[in-house]
């Protein structure tokens, strides 16, 4: 018996789809800023799955004769985690100085931005 397992573009894509619904999930029904930041990049990293995929199996189909990698999908999930980095530097800022000023967390809380 020969049992040959390969793991092409719909595995990656459902797995990049699976992460971004539980990241999704998060954002919806967490009540906690840091939480909500974690389920950001959540659904940044499932982003990510998804570009190197079709980076790997649409964008690298190399025709006869020619034997170079196009790695427009590595160096978009790069840029992705760059911006990701800068969105948890900032975010997490923010969400300290909330807490320092209001002495919660809670995202239902803030609402001084209200008529």
């Amino acid at each position: 018996m020969n049992f040959s397992l390969t793991v092409g573009l719909p595995h990656y894509l459902l797995v990049g789809a699976m992460l971004f619904c539980f990241g999704l999930y998060g954002v919806f029904s967490k009540k906690n800023a840091i939480a909500v930041l974690m389920s950001l990049e959540l659904m940044l990293n499932a982003v990510n799955i998804n570009l190197i995929a079709f980076n790997r199996f649409l964008w690298n189909n190399p025709v006869e004769g020619t034997k170079h990698l196009l790695l427009n999908g590595h160096v978009s999930a790069i840029f992705v985690i760059v911006v990701a980095a800068a969105e948890v530097a900032v975010g997490l800022a923010l969400v300290i100085s909330i807490y320092r000023s209001r002495l919660s967390a809670n995202v239902d809380e803030l609402d001084w931005l209200k008529w």
